[in-house]
């Protein structure tokens, strides 16, 4: 069997009156992600990690910021997206660990339903998808709650 390994990272900016998409959850919150897409950094940090992992390039290449074919686009597209091709290579997914900074709003009651539905999306179980969030204890842009940043690692699989 080979395994291949992706890392992705993604942040965005937060504003008041937005929708807060977190893991294809909506959140409930004054404050959202300021994108192109509805800007749930949590799958394009995720996108970035399986496209990493088979040196694809980025979200961005793929699904350019300066497309008006994915101007509020919902994140769970692209990621279905990524699936697909990451399987068209013949790789699957054998696990993402996917860690959420943000001050507020609390996400402790969101992330079985994000592991939920990642794992629907991706094709796999829930059991394959961890989903963490933590916050930086107010430190940064994080802490005074100008923006969201999450890291996503993955271990793609390939039947040799």
């Amino acid at each position: 069997m080979e395994f291949r390994i992706g890392n992705g990272y993604d942040v965005h900016a937060l504003a008041e009156g937005l929708d807060l998409w977190l893991g294809g959850v909506k959140i409930e919150s004054p404050i959202g992600c300021i994108a192109h897409s509805d800007g749930d950094v949590a799958i394009h940090a995720l996108c970035d990690a399986l496209l990493g992992a088979l040196a694809l390039g980025d979200i961005g290449k793929h699904f350019p910021d300066t497309s008006a074919e994915f101007k509020g686009i919902d994140s769970k597209i692209l990621l279905g997206r990524v699936m697909n091709l990451v399987r068209s290579e013949g790789w699957e997914l054998g696990n993402a660990d996917i860690t959420i900074a943000m001050q507020k709003p609390k996400l402790a009651p969101y992330i079985v339903p994000m592991r939920e539905c990642l794992a629907s999306v991706a094709g796999c179980t829930a059991g394959q998808i961890s989903v963490k969030a933590t916050t930086t204890e107010k430190l940064g842009f994080v802490g005074r709650g100008e923006g969201c940043e999450v890291y996503a690692v993955v271990l793609l699989t390939k039947q040799s």
